[in-house]
Parts: structure tokens; C-alpha cells; sequence
């Protein structure tokens, strides 16, 4: 990403997308590995999420769209009918973490205008156990009785959890959603499993009400689920549409301009 190494979860080929997820990137740089981000480009038919866990990112794109996201804020995109955008961060020689998650758009949604939905920390919906070993950040639908700030162009919940060392939480899950974890460091003991380390992707099946976890290192978790669009999906680089007809027209629609100018400040 912009030059810079990734961890890719999925698309793997155990694992191709977990419907309507498509994709997961985990980026780290480190003071004294300058990084520049990522300059204009566009997307159309999905929403790019971008979740920042250190530093401070800045999106601008070609609606006017301009705003700094720091550690524990996210950056909601639905792309639509076409944008294009670039993520930059804030300062190159900074500690930067972020994850980008790509969330397929319904058919009947493709083609609606894009919408930009920055969420800062303090905006996102907060939870915290009884003992303080574990909070959480909703940022989409509701996770533990709370609810986040995004409304979602299909059904999905959405939220980080940061758990300390024997924290222990059992997070309820909607019997229709599909549903992942993504660790980014530490270790947990997950019921029913055993042991994950970090920078592991855990998908469950569809057949429990819950998940439920300890931790045995402090660690940082991505939560996830959203019910299943069972749709065709036919992408093409930044492009994530339902045919081969509607990749060439997104194609053209770019070529000509129609998704707008972007010329970073």
C-alpha cells in the first residue's frame, strides 16, 4: 500500500471473502520508516473503511470532502457511483497502524451517490466491562447493547476491542450475519477453539449465538459481521461491481472524468 508492505488476512485462497467483506489490509510503519500514504485514486460499488489505531490520517476527495482521523477514530466511505480519494498521513516520520476493510455495496446501491463519514473516538459508542479489562469502540450497528454512529448500506456491526490480559468478554452475534475476528497483537483463548495470536484472522460458522473469549496478552481486536448479500461480485482493481458490462462502464466513467477531479490541498 503507497510502496509500503501489508498483511493481508483475505482475500487468501483458504479464504476468498467473508460475504459482504472483500477484502482486509493491516498496515504499520514505524518513526523512521517515512510513509507517504496513498495518493488520488478512485473506487466505485463497495465502501473502503479505513481504521486508525495509531497516528492520524487525512482524507481528501473529489466531492470536498477534507478531514484528519487520529488513533481510535475511522474514516467510512461508501463509494457509490464513484469517488476518488487519497489517504495520507498526517505526519510521514510518525508511528502510523491502520487496518483498510472493504465492505461490498447491495446492487441496488451501487450506483447511489458517494458519502463520506469520518467518526472521530470520541463520536464512536463506547462499551467497558465491569472490571475495566475490556472496552470497545462500535462504530456500525450495535455490538453489547451499543449502538455506533455509521448507518450502513447493508446489515453490518462493527467495533475494536482493546482487552487486557484475563480480561474476558461473550460477544452476542445475529444468527443470519456472517462474522470474523482480526487480531492485531497479543493472544486470546477463544472458547471453543483455543489459543490465536496475533495478526490471525478468525472466521466462524453460522451455527452459535455468541463468541467468547479470553485473553491471555493485553491484545487489540477488529470485530466484524454483516448479513450476506449472496450477489454476484465481479471487481477489477478499485472497481467492485455485480458483471463484466458494469467493470468496463466504471472503467470509461473514470477515464472521462465522471467521478469527479480530485487535486490534493
Amino acid at each position: 500500500m503507497g510502496g509500503m508492505p501489508i498483511r493481508q488476512p483475505f482475500p487468501t485462497q483458504n479464504v476468498e471473502q467473508i460475504d459482504p467483506f472483500l477484502l482486509l489490509h493491516h498496515h504499520r510503519t514505524t518513526a523512521g520508516e517515512p510513509f507517504e500514504g496513498v495518493g488520488a485514486h478512485p473506487h466505485r460499488g463497495f465502501s473502503p473503511v479505513s481504521f486508525i489505531f495509531e497516528g492520524s490520517l487525512r482524507h481528501q476527495d473529489s466531492r470536498g470532502n477534507d478531514s484528519v482521523i487520529s488513533a481510535g477514530g475511522i474514516q467510512w466511505m461508501n463509494s457509490g457511483m464513484g469517488i476518488i480519494h487519497s489517504e495520507r498521513p498526517v505526519d510521514v516520520e510518525a508511528d502510523l497502524e491502520l487496518i483498510q476493510l472493504w465492505i461490498n455495496t447491495p446492487a441496488a446501491h451501487k450506483m447511489d451517490q458517494p458519502v463520506y463519514i469520518p467518526v472521530t473516538a470520541e463520536e464512536a459508542g463506547l462499551f467497558k466491562s465491569d472490571d475495566g479489562l475490556v472496552s470497545a469502540k462500535i462504530f456500525a450497528g450495535e455490538v453489547l447493547g451499543t449502538k455506533g454512529k455509521v448507518k450502513a448500506l447493508s446489515p453490518v456491526n462493527a467495533a475494536t476491542f482493546d482487552v487486557k490480559k484475563g480480561g474476558k468478554i461473550s460477544i452476542p452475534l445475529p444468527a443470519d450475519h456472517n462474522a470474523f475476528i482480526y487480531l492485531l497483537d497479543g493472544v486470546i483463548k477463544l472458547e471453543g477453539y483455543g489459543l490465536v495470536e496475533g495478526k490471525n484472522a478468525v472466521v466462524f460458522k453460522k451455527d452459535g449465538d455468541s463468541i467468547a473469549f479470553e485473553a491471555t496478552e493485553n491484545t487489540r481486536i477488529l470485530f466484524m459481521t454483516g448479513k450476506p448479500l449472496d450477489e454476484k461480485v465481479v471487481s477489477y482493481g478499485p472497481f467492485v461491481m455485480n458483471s463484466q458490462t458494469q467493470i468496463m462502464e466504471a472503467m470509461r466513467d473514470y477515464q472521462i472524468g465522471k467521478m469527479g477531479v480530485l487535486i490534493e490541498a
